[in-house]
């Protein structure tokens, strides 16, 4: 077996053979999501509220159990079956070194990452190494899991000097692994100057291949994977070096300005700002891979009769974003593979012990619209509108549209800032006491609750993407 390599516009393998990559991100597992599994607010909020609540060797007990369950051998062979071949691995920086204790490896970070990329290698399925959260935050999301806005990563140049530290410690462990295709080394970077993100990936590009000169390395454009405008002519010193685009369509969400129905104009909308996020990459003729995209669902709990019609159309903004990445031969990754039912290929049933759990308080937090990835606003938008409305007209034109704009316009900004910051600050201890008095065993119950076979399979999402998992020549 030898490395994938990039050739021209390609992936290839060791014979020149062309490689295709498609698959999913394994999002929520090693960068735990607050929409993928529950949670208020992020991932080392939810941590620390638990080890205060169960005391903190339950508490590892627990999430140390999650990351089993959420991916063994029988998701392995599921995901294979739909001829799908590669899935991207977010995991977070906290796994590897503490903000107490920088540039000390935790050795026991692989000890998840070791066994799910072992167990792909096993059903022929390739592994992406994606540093979805480093130190400081690179973006200014939460899905970054520093619990702000401000994407202080790029202000302080220690959180910049420690990430490229440990991509150095990963370079060594995983050098020799051939079923790995790459390393992603930033998710969705936010750098307002568009200059700072190149010059560090200029820097850990030359780390990563101090130690490992083969495995391909996939840089995300700037401002969430979706601007290589400043890159100029880079790629002339990144070798055997692919580029990453996340492709989310509007219509694919609850905030899609009308409801999707295949026009000739909402395809061409759909195409046209794919093309953009690609344009610097076809300009020098570089590889591609879409390392982001996908709709979300609607659910019967909060949609009610209307829960099939939104979802069919949400399977027509998929097929149509699929028939375009086919005429190009795309490699992609679709987000996500598994959650509790907003979005993956499969999902926690509600009869489980977990969404039982927290069924009350998992209505409460749609309700009030807590998290920002594909909120609806409905129920609580006569509260925020009033202050959108007040800085829209004491703040001049010119100053509403803050990086990162267009992205996030002056109502994402305020949604961000005050229900997935603010009030979702307040909701963390309650989320936390529905684990009070847990023992061992129930916790471990509880947990299993994301074991393939506790999950439904979205069959409708599934059939889509075997049907589009081969390349079809056209």
């Amino acid at each position: 077996m030898s490395y994938l390599k990039v050739s021209g516009t390609k992936v290839v393998d060791g014979g020149g053979k062309e490689v295709v990559l498609r698959g999913a991100g394994l999002g929520g597992w090693m960068n735990m999501e607050n929409f993928i599994s529950g949670y208020p607010g992020c991932e080392f909020q939810i941590r620390a509220a638990l080890a205060e609540v169960v005391g903190p060797i339950k508490s590892e007990f627990f999430f140390d159990k999650v990351l089993e369950y959420f991916f063994q051998e029988e998701d392995a062979k599921f995901f294979r079956s739909l001829g799908l071949n590669c899935i991207r691995l977010p995991f977070n920086y906290r796994h590897f070194e503490d903000d107490l204790n920088p540039r000390v490896l935790k050795e026991g970070g692989f000890k998840h990452l070791d066994r799910v990329i072992d167990l792909c290698a096993q059903h022929g399925i390739y592994t992406i190494l994606d540093l979805h959260a480093a130190a400081g935050g690179q973006n200014t999301d939460w899905h970054c899991d520093a619990g702000t806005h401000i994407a202080n990563f790029w202000l302080h140049k220690d959180f910049q000097d420690r990430t490229i530290w440990l991509w150095k410690e990963l370079a060594k462990h995983y050098a020799d692994n051939k079923w790995i295709a790459g390393y992603n080394p930033l998710n969705e970077p936010t750098d307002s100057t568009h200059t700072a993100v190149i010059k560090f990936y200029d820097q850990v590009y030359d780390a990563i291949r101090s130690i490992d000169t083969e495995h391909v390395i996939f840089f995300d454009g700037n401002t969430f994977a979706s601007d290589f405008s400043h890159f100029g002519d880079m790629h002339k010193k990144w070798q055997n070096t692919a580029y990453s685009i996340h492709d989310y369509s509007v219509y694919g969400f609850p905030a899609s300005p009308e409801d999707y129905i295949s026009s000739d104009e909402q395809r061409q909308r759909m195409k046209k700002s794919y093309e953009r996020k690609r344009e610097w990459m076809d300009q020098h003729g570089l590889c591609v891979w879409n390392g982001e995209w996908g709709p979300v669902y609607a659910r019967k709990q909060y949609d009610g009769l209307a829960t099939d019609a939104i979802n069919e159309r949400r399977y027509k903004v998929l097929k149509d974003q699929l028939a375009i990445y086919n005429q190009d031969r795309l490699s992609w990754s679709i987000w996500l593979y598994k959650d509790i039912g907003f979005q993956g290929m499969v999902y926690v049933s509600q009869e489980t012990s977990y969404m039982a759990l927290l069924k009350d308080f998992l209505a409460k937090k749609h309700r009030l619209a807590v998290d920002a990835w594909g909120a609806d606003t409905t129920q609580v938008q006569h509260i925020y509108q009033p202050l959108i409305d007040h800085i829209t007209k004491e703040i001049p034109q010119e100053n509403q549209d803050l990086y990162p704009f267009p992205v996030w316009k002056l109502s994402h900004r305020v949604g961000r800032l005050s229900r997935s910051i603010l009030v979702t600050e307040y909701l963390v201890k309650e989320w936390a006491e529905h684990f009070r008095g847990k023992s061992e065993d129930e916790l471990d119950e509880i947990a299993k609750s994301f074991k393939f076979e506790n999950c439904l399979r979205r069959d409708g999402l599934n059939k889509i993407l075997m049907d589009n998992a081969a390349v079809v020549e056209f």
